[in-house]
C-alpha cells in the first residue's frame, strides 16, 4: 500500500463556536491530503491530461481536535472501479484516531471533461 502523509497545526481559524475543530475543517484536510498525494506521484504531463472529482465521501468523527494540536493526516487507496478509485484517510493526533474518512474520487479527462479509465500508469503512481 502506498500511503502519503502531511501535517497540519490546528489553526484558530479551524475552530468552531465549540471551540474545537470544524467539521468542515477535516474534510478540507481530507481533501488537501489527497491532492498533495496526487502532486507528489504524479508528473506536470498526467496532470495537464487528467483530474480528479470528488464523487461521495463519507466520513467518521471519532474525537476532537483544538488550536495548536499538530495532527497528522495519512491516506491512501482501496478499490476501484474503471473510472473511480476509493481513497482512504485517517487523521490522527499521535496515537489518537480523530476522523476516518473514505472518499470515492473519479478520474476526468481534461480535454473533455468526462470520466476516463483509470490507466495501468496511474493505477502504478498510486498502488
Amino acid at each position: 500500500m502506498n500511503s502519503f502523509s502531511h501535517t497540519f497545526t490546528v489553526k484558530a481559524s479551524d475552530l468552531d463556536e465549540q471551540g474545537h475543530v470544524n467539521n468542515v475543517t477535516y474534510l478540507q484536510w481530507v481533501q488537501e491530503v489527497a491532492v498533495a498525494h496526487w502532486l507528489e506521484v504524479s508528473s506536470k504531463e498526467i496532470r495537464d491530461k487528467y483530474t480528479w472529482v470528488v464523487t461521495r465521501h463519507e466520513i467518521d468523527y471519532k474525537r476532537q481536535a483544538f488550536e495548536g494540536d499538530e495532527i497528522k493526516a495519512r491516506t491512501w487507496v482501496g478499490s476501484r472501479t474503471k473510472v473511480t478509485w476509493d481513497r482512504h484517510t485517517q487523521i490522527r493526533r499521535g496515537e489518537q484516531l480523530l476522523t476516518e474518512a473514505r472518499t470515492v474520487w473519479c478520474l476526468i479527462d481534461r480535454l473533455n471533461r468526462r470520466p476516463t479509465r483509470i490507466s495501468s500508469a496511474i493505477e502504478g503512481l498510486l498502488s
